[in-house]
């Protein structure tokens, strides 16, 4: 913890980490509010549904895109574009009523507006701390964000049964607003910029290290986000046991980043750190109650903020820095598409054979990571003596002969 400490006493780091998780808190909320909004204005799930489809479509869509513009015309000027017209979305959504392609316009508006403050803080965290730090603040990074997915949904949840889903609504909006602003006019944003990419859109990928990430990210959510589905589907579709167990998931990635945030990174990291999840993953399927579900899942979390840090740090090391918000942006498409595969797959399975079908989903979806980690360990980079921060971009320099 000393180490977290001096960390944050780097002028600016605590800022940052503060502003940017409150500007990210809507991301925890605006699904499940989008959701209860649309059902109970139309009275069907299907129709929330396609309408959340097509807001995790503008999503995936916007996270490499608008990442990248942000080295064309400047962070600020991305994020407060993006930040008005989202929250001018999610606005229109909760006061309008309008026929259900109307919604899914709109939806479809507010994933492509998603503001890419989770881009911008990675790309910023470089310029903010020594190349001994950076690791830990990736750490601390990725366990952190764990109380927007520990605290939103329930925050939002209450919200919409005890006011409504259009005070849910204007609430993201309002945070989104807020937190958006707090992150924007920090000094640090002002000051780091990001040189304009020379390659093409999407050519980040063909970097082994920055597809690896990507395809693992992938995987872990899908395994998450499959847990989810069984949680839920097992516990009455989010009674009071689901929202506790799945708290408790969280605490357990918390404290595995923080644990593990000091320890050197090496090729075999990932695998290390995603065996523990797998290991978790797979004693849910023997859950005899509640409390097994909960130990099994404890066990699971630990591993899974070290493996987003591993996912962060061996992105920055490869990759220039003009191209660290694009990178980051196909690591985060990649991690919406995982969210949607793995809740579709569990949902089937849910149908089929009950719960127990999602926590196989589950622990096959991580399995599956394990087995790319370890086929692939050589596309992992070796940071344990080297400086993870991204390639400085170079320029021609004129010279008089």
């Amino acid at each position: 913890m000393a180490s977290y400490r001096d960390l944050l006493r780097t002028p600016g780091v605590g800022r940052i980490i503060a502003a940017q998780l409150t500007a990210r808190f809507p991301n925890g909320m605006t699904s499940l509010a989008i959701l209860l909004h649309i059902e109970h204005v139309t009275g069907s799930y299907g129709s929330a549904g396609l309408v959340l489809a097509a807001t995790s479509v503008g999503q995936a869509i916007s996270g490499p895109v608008t990442s990248r513009w942000m080295g064309l015309w400047g962070m600020r000027k991305v994020l407060t574009l993006t930040t008005v017209l989202c929250a001018i979305a999610i606005t229109t959504l909760a006061l309008v009523e309008m026929v259900l392609p109307a919604y899914m316009a709109l939806g479809l508006i507010a994933g492509l507006t998603t503001p890419p403050i989770q881009s911008a803080a990675r790309t910023i965290y470089p310029k903010l701390v020594n190349s001994r730090q950076l690791s830990p603040l990736y750490s601390l990074d990725a366990s952190l964000q764990e109380i927007i997915w520990i605290l939103a949904p329930v925050l939002i949840t209450f919200v919409a049964t005890q006011a409504g889903t259009v005070p849910a609504l204007l609430l993201i909006a309002a945070i989104l607003v807020g937190g958006g602003s707090w992150f924007i006019l920090s000094p640090e944003v002002g000051r780091v910029r990001i040189p304009r990419s020379r390659r093409k859109l999407g050519r980040v990928l063909a970097k082994p290290p920055v597809l690896m990430a990507t395809a693992v990210g992938f995987l872990l959510i899908g395994a998450c986000s499959a847990v989810e589905a069984g949680v839920v589907a097992e516990f009455d579709e989010g009674g009071l046991e689901a929202g506790l167990i799945l708290a408790v998931f969280g605490i357990g990635s918390l404290a595995g980043g923080l644990g593990m945030g000091h320890r050197p990174i090496s090729p075999w990291s990932m695998a290390r750190r995603l065996l523990i999840v797998t290991i978790g993953l797979a004693t849910t399927m023997f859950a005899l109650n509640a409390w097994w579900l909960g130990g099994s899942l404890i066990i699971a979390g630990i591993g899974i903020a070290p493996a987003l840090a591993v996912i962060f740090a061996m992105t920055s090391a490869s990759v220039k820095f003009s191209e660290t918000a694009e990178a980051y942006g196909w690591i985060g498409t990649g991690q919406l598409i995982g969210a949607a595969a793995g809740s579709a797959v569990a949902g089937f399975l849910v149908d089929g054979v009950g719960h127990v079908g999602a926590y196989a989903a589950a622990f096959g979806f991580m399995f599956v990571g394990l087995i790319v980690s370890i086929v692939f360990v050589r596309a992992f980079p070796d940071l344990r003596h080297r400086d993870p921060s991204p390639i400085p971009d170079t320029e021609p320099v004129e010279t008089i002969t």
